[in-house]
């Protein structure tokens, strides 16, 4: 729609949304491509019918809205119109979080248990998460980076609770579905946030309490295309240690920029030789490509704890 209104009326729009939501349209409207006649079409009938469906509701309260929509578009779409509205109006638990500085969110969540908070945090922005875990006492971090790993859907009446809890502070939940967040990819999203000594605290203490969870969180950090941000001497280093056979199964399929960091460190009589085992192996399945490069990243988070070549974490300026 915003594409729709042309840059003057769109930027007009964008000075009323917060950060986070103008960087998730700027992502959007980068990825859009050709919008044909049609689509151009049904996005503004949407979008007007939305507003209609929102003046009805904010006039008359619900059950007038609904009357008037399935008077105008039909019981099907009044009752889509109405559900979409109810759940725009849902007020987001801990809402007051992305406002609130972190050291105060710390000093009154520190003495509740370590699930309130590991729920508490999965609802915060998240650098300010991280800030608020890494001021956390170390015995208590790893505990509620687990926590906030194995959660899944919380039953709308433990929300209300932990607000009842912080009722000075935030309004009372109106969501009744159940809400889902949390998982190891948010304590990855947090780990890469925190200082080095945090990150590795953490994951030390979850390899004692829940070892499966700490091996998948430490392979989420780092793909094999991360290699692109590594320095050249770290990249040779990795290069001596992986086998060459896995090495050109694992470069089938990625993008041009990862094979060219790849081959920069080799001489060019090595490449040639591994493009040819690259040619020659023919079409791979992906599940074997993805398989090989998990034997390199295998091989790089053992060079990281080794100490041979360091990664690069939250806004560090790391050199390896």
């Amino acid at each position: 729609m915003l594409t729709l209104l042309g840059a003057e009326a769109a930027s007009s729009v964008l000075t009323h949304l917060n950060d986070e939501h103008i960087e998730l349209l700027s992502l959007e409207i980068a990825r859009l491509e050709r919008v044909t006649p049609e689509m151009r079409e049904g996005i503004i009938n949407e979008f007007h019918q939305m507003a209609t469906a929102q003046e009805y509701v904010s006039e008359g309260g619900v059950d007038q809205a609904k009357k008037m929509l399935e008077a105008a578009f039909g019981n099907e779409r009044a009752e889509l119109l109405i559900r979409k509205i109810m759940n725009a109006m849902q007020v987001v638990p801990f809402e007051f979080l992305k406002r609130a500085d972190p050291a105060q969110v710390h000093s009154f969540i520190q003495d509740e248990h370590p699930q309130t908070i590991a729920l508490i945090l999965a609802y915060m922005p998240m650098n300010q998460a991280a800030t608020v875990l890494t001021k956390l006492p170390q015995e208590l971090r790893a505990d509620v980076a687990e926590r906030i790993a194995v959660m899944e859907q919380t039953p709308p009446e433990v929300l209300r609770r932990v607000e009842q809890v912080l009722e000075k502070k935030v309004s009372s939940l109106l969501n009744t579905e159940m809400t889902k967040t949390g998982g190891p990819k948010m304590v990855v999203d947090l780990l890469n946030r925190v200082d080095r000594q945090t990150e590795r605290l953490i994951l030390e203490q979850l390899e004692e309490t829940n070892a499966e969870m700490a091996e998948q969180i430490k392979s989420m950090m780092f793909v094999f295309e991360d290699v692109v941000g590594l320095d050249d001497r770290a990249i040779q280093t990795i290069l001596k240690e992986v086998d060459v056979k896995d090495l050109a199964t694992a470069l089938k399929g990625v993008n041009r920029e990862v094979q060219d960091k790849i081959y920069k460190n080799m001489s060019e009589r090595a490449v040639n030789m591994l493009k040819e085992d690259m040619e020659f192996m023919g079409p791979v399945k992906v599940r074997v490509v993805e398989e090989a490069q998990q034997k390199i990243v295998a091989v790089l988070r053992k060079l990281e704890e080794s100490g041979e070549i360091q990664l690069a974490r939250g806004e560090e300026d790391v050199f390896v």
